[in-house]
């Protein structure tokens, strides 16, 4: 007979990840191994047949087309399509003036900033009437007090779409770079496979190994101990795609092992 073949699944290039696949080595599934091969071929006849379609019918109006080819690709051309939707209705956007009340109540030394129920009017003489109104009753009387209880659950696991979110709105990352990052974290040994669509963890998934790796980390090592010690509860939200675990850091890193930067910034 022909060679045995034995497949490794791991999600992280660490020493406990690694081990841990090679003992429970499985038979290639020939099934979803033919599925990959089917979306190859597609994939690429796909865009073959279209980006000829699309660079001779390009080509053919636009003279001054600064390209020698107009590639296609089954996902990246519709995401493009929207980002373009997106940009020509902020280009033919007609922004209109209007007018609000914020005014404020002064109890004992103390502001109380106010919101307007109605929001915003779109003229400005029924605005002045309103302010007028508040400007002429002086003093305000409270109807009614409610509270509300408002409790924030843990958040779900981090899958790549939301990565890329959080590096462009609190790192001021771009998608390209922030992924570079990820990936170089990635072949370091320092975070999980980032190319993921899960937010749930697996069942059996190992914490207390994630945490024990971190505890020794001068910044964030006494939190990593404490919940080491009372136990995790994971987040009971989140979606297992069933292709990787959400993205985790599975090495603490310092920023002068990381040489500081984006890298470190990323990795924090």
């Amino acid at each position: 007979g022909g060679q045995q073949v034995w497949r490794a699944k791991f999600s992280a290039i660490s020493g406990p990840e690694i081990r841990a696949a090679m003992t429970k080595l499985g038979e290639p599934n020939k099934a979803e191994a033919e599925a990959v091969d089917a979306r190859q071929e597609l994939d690429l006849k796909v865009g073959i047949a279209f980006t000829r379609f699309q660079t001779r019918y390009f080509q053919g109006r636009y003279g001054n087309l600064d390209a020698s080819v107009v590639s296609y690709g089954p996902c990246q051309t519709p995401t493009l399509g929207f980002c373009v939707e997106r940009a020509q209705a902020i280009a033919s956007f007609t922004p209109e003036p209007y007018w609000s009340l914020r005014p404020q109540v002064v109890k004992k030394g103390q502001q109380l900033p106010l919101e307007w129920d109605r929001g915003r009017v779109f003229d400005e003489q029924i605005a002045e009437v309103f302010r007028q109104i508040v400007l002429d009753g002086h003093s305000m009387r409270v109807k009614e007090v409610s509270e509300k209880e408002h409790k924030k659950g843990r958040p779900d696991g981090l899958n790549t779409v939301n990565l890329l979110k959080v590096a462009s709105s609190s790192l001021n990352i771009g998608p390209a770079y922030a992924m570079q990052i990820a990936e170089r974290l990635y072949t370091g040994g320092y975070l999980s496979y980032p190319r993921t669509e899960s937010t749930c963890y697996p069942p059996g998934f190992d914490f207390d190994e994630i945490l024990a790796a971190h505890r020794r980390h001068p910044v964030w090592g006494t939190y990593a101990s404490s919940l080491q010690q009372r136990g995790v509860l994971p987040p009971k939200g989140g979606v297992d795609a069933g292709d990787h675990p959400p993205i985790t850091p599975v090495a603490a890193a310092t920023e002068e092992d990381l040489g500081g930067g984006d890298t470190w910034r990323g990795c924090d």
